[in-house]
């Protein structure tokens, strides 16, 4: 058994870190505070192969796998979680659909654009009414001669007022129920798909979130995203890997609350001396450290399984589940080290506590998780 990263993979790690502390770190806080959306970022993380991670090398990406996936995405994380998670989605829920699902018509038009980072996708799941119980969406899609036509609305979509190009899940014959939904891809600027505001947030603020409304936007037949009634089938397999790069957010946020304060410990003093000396913090340093190394271990063997085409639905629940609460406690020690300096915009660890807390609502909140995890351990325990 080997926990060493491979050649490669430390490869991509120290390019991505390089990038991530040079072109990231410095202007994170400034993004946080106007919600700016970093279009340059996203276009240098496409040149350096980012955006089209998974993609393969004939269409554009980098062909890499899912771990230097999860690699690259705590990389980024440790110094901003908002551009962290407009690469994991972007990545792993637009574009992972159509690597699940496409056909090769499909994706020689879309994902080289995609994978350039000239084009920003999205994944429109989630609705007003239906977040947990994606199944309770009311967006439909009805067949009239060669086209497909959606009306419905779409709520908390990543990448939804900036996207190029949108992966749609819509109910095409409810009576199905998890058979009776489609995906779909619809274009910027086509006729019938209007974005909404971007929402404002607690955390991940350059991070583009909005509605969409949909009213009676055509999509050609071509625009198929797999069968008709596999969109939802297929999007349990997205978010099974989705879940795994969240818990990599998390540990690249967890990560750099933990060093941050680590640092901050040795150079504050009190009492005549340095507080990284006093038991206390030392504790809640240990406990940090302890919980995120337990929280890597579950996430890049989640990542692991999945690369090597293992069925891992339990480990990827338990892999967001931990790393998630993990890193919130994490981020919350940090501030504690930091005392009322952590209490303030001065030093990214508020920024932090504020970003991690998205992982442990998006693509399945902890709850969820709880239920997946467990009925994974139940119907194993009746074979």
């Amino acid at each position: 058994m080997n926990f060493d990263l491979e050649e490669n993979h430390r490869m991509i790690r120290d390019l991505v870190r390089d990038f991530a502390a040079r072109e990231v770190a410095p202007g994170a806080m400034k993004r946080d505070e106007t919600c700016e959306f970093p279009f340059d970022l996203c276009q240098k993380l496409g040149e350096l192969g980012l955006m089209g991670i998974m993609v393969p090398e004939a269409l554009g990406g980098a062909g890499l796998d899912v771990t230097s996936f999860v690699i690259a995405v705590e990389e980024i994380a440790r110094h901003d979680g908002s551009l962290a998670l407009t690469a994991a989605s972007h990545n792993g829920l637009c574009i992972g659909h159509m690597l699940v699902g496409a056909n090769d018509t499909l994706k020689k038009k879309y994902l080289p654009s995609l994978a350039s980072g000239k084009k920003l996708g999205a994944w429109c799941l989630t609705e007003p009414g239906s977040g947990s119980d994606a199944l309770a969406m009311k967006t439909t899609a009805v067949k009239k001669g060669d086209r497909w036509v959606i009306n419905g609305s779409k709520n908390f979509i990543t990448q939804g007022s900036v996207g190029d190009v949108y992966v749609i899940l819509a109910h095409t014959d409810r009576s199905k129920g998890t058979r009776g939904v489609t995906a779909f891809i619809a274009e910027k600027g086509w006729k019938g798909l209007t974005p909404g505001k971007k929402e404002e947030k607690l955390g991940v603020r350059s991070s583009d979130t909005a509605a969409l409304t949909f009213e009676n936007l055509e999509i050609p037949e071509e625009n198929v995203l797999g069968n008709v009634g596999e969109g939802f089938i297929n999007a349990l397999k997205v978010l099974d890997r989705g879940r795994v790069v969240i818990g990599a957010m998390a540990l690249g946020l967890g990560r750099g609350a933990l060093e941050e304060a680590a640092k901050y410990s040795k150079e504050r003093q009190a009492f005549g001396h340095p507080i990284s000396e006093f038991q206390g913090i030392q504790w809640l340093l240990a406990d940090s450290a302890m919980e995120l190394e337990a929280a890597r271990v579950l996430v890049y063997r989640a990542a692991w399984l999945q690369g090597n085409g293992k069925f891992s639905k339990k480990e990827s629940s338990m892999a967001k589940l931990y790393a998630s609460e993990a890193a919130m406690r994490a981020c919350h020690r940090g501030i504690q080290v930091f005392g009322g300096y952590g209490y303030v915009k001065e030093y990214p660890v508020e920024r932090y506590f504020r970003d991690v807390k998205l992982c442990e609502i998006g693509e399945g909140t902890s709850e969820i998780q709880r239920d997946v995890i467990a009925n994974q351990v139940i119907d194993q325990a009746s074979v």
